[in-house]
């Protein structure tokens, strides 16, 4: 739908304020570093808050039944889904908007809508009272913190040359998935600091095996949104816009090219991936290995016992931020390394990883909770094998990012980096739809048929000696 528009003059109408008068990263001699590194930051610094906004309900969905709430295991994994449906449709708005809105106003309007959703799982943790649709819309709601993201790269992609777009990039978007793991990290600490639950009183959660204990839920969303506002802020104070031309046909023609759906795929496979486990992962943990696990646990808050003598039923909050985290780290540390090799050799290392760990996560999906040596022994295997498969996609990330640039000419690039993101943000909705009605261990099967289906079209259109497209 959108692509990177020619950066062009200025019509009158955006002369002046916010609109950069000329702009020409390729330039050196005029090309403002100082400006394009500021917009980098800033706009790193809200995208962050956009997925903080995008995963908060991950963070907390896992833990509505224990603060009350009584959700079936298939509605907790369709409430976690739902922010990955929004996420896929908004990106297809969001990518569009660059062009029409400029970097200033779309960046700051965009940061400061992230309260509505956040603000409203703030206040609906407090008391299990909540209807089961006014939660989903809230999910559905959160999801617009995912569509920000096929706005705020191509339009950072405007202000840096091709040659340090791997870079620039990768960097924000590494940054930004941070996001994701520094909200499933500091929920367990805010939730536990009463002096910070200026609004609204204390609940009581009840976790398998262990005592109740008083937490204010409501500070893992309301700790974001004062960063929020400052985030809108400074995007409206700091930022400029590069006039460019959108020829609706012109944005329409990366369609017919045969790359931007090759592409597709291999975003798909990595954020896909990424954005997909990163949703679920708490769940899924729970319900193999824990509270949400029948041959593990048994009954509901304080009735709830442990069923397997000596085994100690894991925290689910201790450890989902790891995955994200090892992703987020992975895709901007392998962005410099894509700008010195090349993109599509780490997109082939990616798949090939992706298939390994894939593979020896399956067992995994399967507890056997005839003993509690066993149970620990088949969570050691789960986890790292999540973390291995939170690694290569990372990878994944920052490679296929970097041969967007390169494969298509700049008019197009922005709006196919757009467009794959788009589509692999519906990863934690077809995650949440595949666990719940294939299983875990079949959907996962379905993803090494997939990677192995894109290491093919890696290699014989981008990675081999002679291919048409070496990026």
């Amino acid at each position: 739908m959108s692509s990177t528009p020619t950066p062009a003059a200025a019509p009158d109408k955006r002369s002046g304020g916010e609109w950069l008068q000329s702009w020409d990263p390729e330039n050196a001699e005029t090309w403002d570093s100082g400006l394009a590194w500021r917009t980098l930051w800033i706009t790193t610094f809200c995208l962050t808050l956009c997925f903080v906004a995008w995963f908060l309900p991950s963070a907390i969905i896992p833990k509505l039944n224990p603060l009350g709430y009584e959700f079936t295991k298939s509605q907790l994994y369709w409430m976690a889904a739902m922010p990955g449906l929004a996420a896929g449709l908004l990106r297809i708005i969001w990518m569009v908007l660059p062009p029409i809105m400029g970097t200033r106003k779309m960046v700051a309007l965009t940061t400061l809508l992230l309260v509505a959703s956040t603000l409203g799982w703030g206040v609906r943790v407090q008391q299990p009272t909540a209807p089961y649709w006014e939660l989903m819309v809230l999910a559905f709601l959160a999801g617009i913190g995912g569509g920000a993201f096929s706005g705020f790269m191509p339009s950072t992609s405007y202000f840096f040359p091709k040659r340090m777009q791997g870079t620039a990039l990768g960097i924000q978007a590494g940054l930004g998935n941070l996001g994701v793991s520094l909200v499933q990290l500091l929920t367990p600490y805010l939730i536990a600091l009463g002096a910070l639950a200026f609004f609204g009183g204390s609940q009581m959660m009840s976790m398998p095996g262990k005592p109740s204990k008083e937490v204010w839920f409501q500070n893992a969303a309301f700790v974001w949104i004062p960063l929020m506002i400052i985030g809108a802020i400074l995007a409206w104070t700091m930022l400029k816009s590069v006039p460019i031309k959108a020829n609706v046909k012109q944005q329409f023609d990366i369609f017919g090219n045969v790359d931007t759906w090759y592409m597709t795929l291999l975003y798909i496979m990595t954020f896909g991936t990424f954005s997909g486990l990163s949703a679920q992962f708490g769940l899924l943990m729970a319900n193999l290995y824990g509270i949400g696990n029948p041959e593990i646990v048994q009954g509901t808050g304080a009735n709830t016992q442990v069923l397997v003598a000596g085994y100690n039923v894991p925290d689910v909050a201790a450890y989902v931020f790891l995955g994200p985290l090892v992703g987020a780290v992975a895709r901007f540390v392998f962005a410099p390394l894509t700008d010195r090799m090349g993109g599509a050799i780490w997109t082939l290392i990616s798949g090939i990883g992706l298939v390994f760990s894939i593979a020896y996560t399956i067992p995994a999906l399967s507890p056997d909770a005839t003993s509690a040596d066993t149970l620990h022994a088949g969570f050691n295997q789960f986890l790292w094998g999540m973390l291995a498969i939170f690694l290569f996609s990372g990878i994944g990330n920052a490679s296929t990012f970097k041969q967007m640039p390169m494969i298509f000419e700049k008019r197009q690039a922005g709006g196919v980096i757009g467009w794959t993101a788009a589509i692999a943000a519906f990863g934690p909705f077809f995650f949440g739809i595949g666990v719940t009605t294939l299983g875990p261990t079949i959907f996962y099967a379905i993803g090494i048929a997939f990677a192995l289906l894109c290491i093919v079209i890696t290699w014989m259109r981008y990675a081999r000696k002679g291919a048409p497209k070496p990026s």
